[in-house]
């Protein structure tokens, strides 16, 4: 028996693609009781293609999108991996056949029936697994969320639980396709910084070293949910907040593990790679971590200033760099670290703070608060990344000669694009300060924003939601508005994933996939 794969197709694919395109070829000649070698060989080599974006989807709004909405949605922003919080069944039949990845979760007022009963899972498995595969392609089970920092009265029946439903997973033949795991908080480890003194909250060591043992049996992940927000926020300036953004850091601001001299250029890093360092504190290497949540909130109350559509966006496109860059953490530079950003929605039912209802890239009514490119950039260099809908305008009741300052400055040095305020051009306005400046101030803004760039100018301008734009004179973030640019790059290209292979590193992987086929070949 032979299966040719013809060199113009292992070029034009990489490592998990040529295996779909083998193991497709390969079913149409074998019987199905080949099925569970090809779901273990498309398994073991999925990970190769890198790290993935993917998205929460929360569901405690008053209003939300109809199922079919929030697909069209994830398929008009190339998202290819979500997260539900449950077992949604119209979400489930929604998101049949549409190839994205689905991590769905064991809510935790559901835990104790599952934890205490293997006949529970298995209905429960049945129920929202089994009557969905393959359609769905459903790939993680969540157990829980944060169970021992929020509910630690259910702390016993977690690993039953998680226990029982991978039993029904082996006995339903979806143990390949499907994993389970239970997402931490980072609560978890009181002291994450620095990383490599980081340890797990000595009271739950026995739950812990199970859970472990757990994921190292299974071959899953540990689930972190890793929020620099908070921590930043808790901090009270221990930490400066370009640490938190992903941006640079000042050359006196550096951090830096005394004990490793690792330096680490973001809290995200630190966080993930405190949880490496706790992992090995209780003798356990090779679990991969998969951060289920990350994001930053668009809007706080009067004392949460930090929670802005700005650092929102900054924090959300610079983590969709480093993860799809391909960026791994000092500890772990070669294991690049997937990661579900929260949230796709806002949710306004959410309990807390102001912040804790505006982690959303969206309101429920499918309005966008700003946009994000999650597509690989040799996916889709046309994708734009930037701010919609908001402006950032010279403040009226500053001082003149300070907005005349903070104008040449964007004009000159900052080289924002000034020509539209140009005498005889569409928003020159004799004598009118005000105006000048808030189109040059908003033109940097757009250009700079997810790079670092801040809508400050010495306190001479603010963030707004009203389009400034009139007649023919458009804003940047305007319905009229050209796509953003940075530098003369599309932020979408700039800031969107960037985890395109190199020519030598291309080679290698159509060679690996190449040899590993040509193996399975000689097998059959």
């Amino acid at each position: 028996m032979r299966i040719t794969l013809s060199v113009g197709e292992l070029a034009a694919v990489e490592v998990a693609s040529i295996f779909e395109v083998f193991t497709v070829k390969l079913s149409q000649m074998l019987s199905r009781k080949w099925e569970k070698i090809i779901f273990l060989l498309i398994f073991m080599f999925s990970s190769a293609s890198g790290a993935f974006i993917g998205i929460n989807i929360g569901t405690q709004m008053s209003s939300s999108p109809s199922a079919a909405e929030i697909v069209s949605i994830l398929k008009t922003q190339r998202i290819k991996h979500v997260r539900l919080f449950d077992a949604d069944h119209q979400m489930l039949n929604a998101l049949a056949n549409t190839g994205i990845e689905v991590l769905i979760g064991v809510p935790n007022d559901q835990l104790l029936r599952i934890g205490e009963s293997q006949s529970e899972a298995a209905v429960w498995i049945n129920k929202n697994v089994a009557a969905f595969v393959p359609a769905t392609n459903i790939t993680y089970i969540a157990v829980g969320n944060e169970v021992l920092t929020t509910i630690p009265n259910a702390a016993l029946v977690l690993i039953p639980a998680m226990q029982f439903l991978h039993s029904a997973l082996l006995a339903a033949n979806l143990n390949f396709q499907v994993k389970v795991s239970s997402p931490q908080s980072v609560d978890m480890i009181p002291k994450h910084f620095p990383p490599s003194t980081a340890s797990f909250n000595s009271s739950w060591n026995s739950i812990m070293n199970q859970y472990l043992q757990f994921l190292k049996n299974t071959g899953s992940s540990f689930m972190l949910n890793a929020q620099p927000y908070y921590v930043y926020t808790k901090g009270q300036g221990i930490f400066p907040l370009e640490y938190a953004l992903f941006q640079p850091l000042k050359p006196n601001n550096q951090i830096v593990d005394p004990n490793t001299n690792f330096h680490y250029t973001s809290m995200f890093d630190a966080m993930v790679d405190a949880a490496y360092y706790s992992m090995r504190s209780l003798n356990f290497s090779g679990i991969p971590v998969i951060v289920t949540e990350s994001g930053w909130p668009s809007l706080g109350g009067a004392n949460e200033s930090d929670a802005s559509i700005d650092n929102a966006l900054t924090y959300n496109s610079n983590l969709i760099h480093h993860v799809l860059n391909g960026s791994g953490t000092p500890s772990q530079p070669t294991i690049s670290v997937s990661t579900y950003i929260l949230e796709l929605f806002n949710e306004d039912l959410r309990p807390g703070p102001v912040s804790e209802k505006n982690w959303g890239i969206y309101v429920p009514n499918g309005t966008a608060l700003y946009s994000l490119a999650f597509g690989r950039i040799a996916e889709s260099n046309a994708d734009s990344t930037g701010l919609v809908g908001v402006f950032c305008v010279a403040n009226s009741s500053a001082d003149s000669n300070a907005l005349k300052k903070g104008l040449d400055w964007a004009c000159g040095p900052g080289s924002a694009n000034c020509t539209a305020i140009q005498p005889g051009q569409a928003c020159y306005e004799a004598d009118n300060l005000v105006a000048l400046t808030s189109y040059a101030y908003n033109d940097y803004y757009h250009r700079t924003q997810a790079t670092g760039g801040t809508c400050n100018f010495g306190n001479t301008a603010m963030i707004t939601t009203t389009d400034p734009s009139h007649g023919s004179c458009i804003f940047s973030g305007g319905s009229g508005s050209s796509t953003s640019t940075t530098g003369g790059t599309t932020i979408g290209s700039a800031f969107g994933p960037v985890g395109a292979l190199s020519e030598a590193s291309n080679l290698q992987v159509v060679s690996f996939a190449f040899i590993i086929a040509s193996m399975l070949l000689l097998l059959f």
